[in-house]
């Protein structure tokens, strides 16, 4: 029981990235929301207020994403000159590790190519391309463009994306168009990805993870778990062999999911840093063999990225260790002068509701950040207003509206700062949001 127990947390992330590939990718041709494999998928707005396809979206940046396979061949990823546009392209393994991160914090902006290549290619690559070796066969492009969300930033950031190409190793330099996506009719692409793997058996799950296995090997440090994993029929390369499991007590395996899940889940107590009322984690885009803060970020938060690039404050409760509700309650959030969010890209803080989507408003604003232009308070400081009702007056500039009811604010740092004052080593903490009213 412990063994499978630990083989379903260890290979929860893989099944649940492979869920995710496939409905995001299961089209014939791209639409505003997936991209065949191969292709890239190039959003062109925020989220609407209205879009509950994807909890807690930001306004801060459009993604420009693209799922391929890299065991037969290299890809080859262009991307064009960027100016000083702050942006970001975390490659994802498909254990989720982000093993590259070009961008502004690590390349700078000028145009480059990169060939991203599987676990075991070698050959030779064309002249001016720089080699990223994926650990696995399955490679996540989840990249990040910074945009103000004007007209016509959104105009000079969807002249950048256009630019941005990717194309197999064979087909550099050559005049490519995609083949269109195979759509398997048969894939739910309505019930939640982490719904999906919840609900398979252990059986199903094992099948499942052996065979991606294959492609996907476990890393050099994950030696002990694969030698644990052979215990129960589970060997890279080889397909699920589930003659163990139906030698043992039935009723205890088939209750191997739901208490993986429930321990992945019990784990959020203590993956973060409870501070002034938030809580994040700086353990994340790389785990090592730390494998149930792996599955629990994978539940949580797919796709997230290393501390180095972004840090994710959520708001959980206000300075009287109350949970937030607007519904009678004004907060206010009190940042002193020259404690900004130390970054070296940009922060936001963004209002969600209970279910962490975006709130309408009268002022059709989500979220306040580093390009805003705060009302000062006489010290220098800045006082943003937390509240479902407007301020009024100069305060309307500092304002963040809240929904008549409970909420979550969350703060996004990106490139945060290094050096004291830092939230990485904890020499700067997110500020108390306190009750007004």
């Amino acid at each position: 029981m412990r063994i499978a127990t630990d083989a379903y947390i260890y290979g929860y992330p893989l099944v649940t990235m492979d869920m995710t590939r496939k409905r995001l990718t299961n089209v014939a041709v791209a639409d505003d929301a997936h991209a065949p494999e191969g292709q890239m998928l190039k959003l062109r707005t925020y989220p609407s207020v209205d879009n509950h396809a994807v909890t807690a979206p930001n306004a801060d940046t459009l993604y420009t994403m693209a799922w391929f396979d890299v065991t037969r061949e290299p890809w080859i990823l262009s991307v064009p000159d960027m100016g000083d546009r702050y942006f970001l392209l975390p490659l994802l393994s498909g254990w989720t590790d982000v093993f590259q991160v070009p961008g502004k914090r690590t390349t700078g902006g000028k145009a480059a190519k990169y060939a991203i290549t599987g676990p075991g290619w070698s050959g030779k690559l064309p002249d001016g391309v720089t080699e990223y070796k994926s650990p696995t066969g399955m490679v996540w492009l989840l990249g990040r463009i910074y945009c103000t969300g004007t007209p016509e930033d959104y105009k000079a950031v969807h002249a950048l994306q256009d630019k941005f190409e990717l194309v197999p190793l064979s087909s550099y330099g050559k005049s490519y168009m995609p083949p269109p996506g195979e759509v398997d009719s048969n894939l739910d692409m309505k019930t939640a990805v982490r719904d999906q793997v919840d609900d398979m058996s252990v059986e199903e799950y094992f099948t499942y993870l052996a065979r991606l296995m294959k492609d996907n090997p476990p890393a050099a440090a994950d030696a002990p778990m694969v030698e644990n994993m052979a215990k129960i029929g589970i060997v890279p390369g080889k397909d699920f062999d589930p003659s163990v499991l139906r030698s043992l007590d039935q009723e205890l395996i088939k209750a191997v999911p739901k208490v993986a899940q429930a321990k992945i889940i019990e784990h959020l107590k203590e993956a973060g840093k409870p501070v002034n009322g938030w809580m994040f984690t700086t353990n994340a885009g790389t785990y090592g063999t730390d494998y149930i803060q792996r599955a629990l970020v994978t539940a949580i938060g797919l796709g997230a990225n290393r501390p180095q690039d972004a840090v994710y404050p959520t708001g959980e409760k206000d300075s009287k260790g109350d949970k937030f509700d607007a519904d009678g309650h004004n907060y206010v959030m009190h940042i002193d002068k020259g404690q900004m969010p130390p970054v070296n890209g940009f922060w936001s803080l963004t209002m969600y509701d209970s279910t962490y989507f975006f709130v309408p408003n009268s002022l059709n604003r989500y979220t306040v950040s580093s390009r805003d232009k705060f009302v000062t308070n006489p010290d220098g400081s800045v006082d943003i207003y937390i509240q479902a009702q407007s301020p009024g007056g100069s305060k309307v500039a500092n304002w963040l509206p809240a929904p008549k009811g409970k909420f979550v604010p969350m703060l996004r740092l990106y490139w945060p700062k290094d050096t004291p004052p830092s939230i990485i080593d904890g020499t700067w903490k997110p500020p108390a949001i306190s009750p007004t009213s």
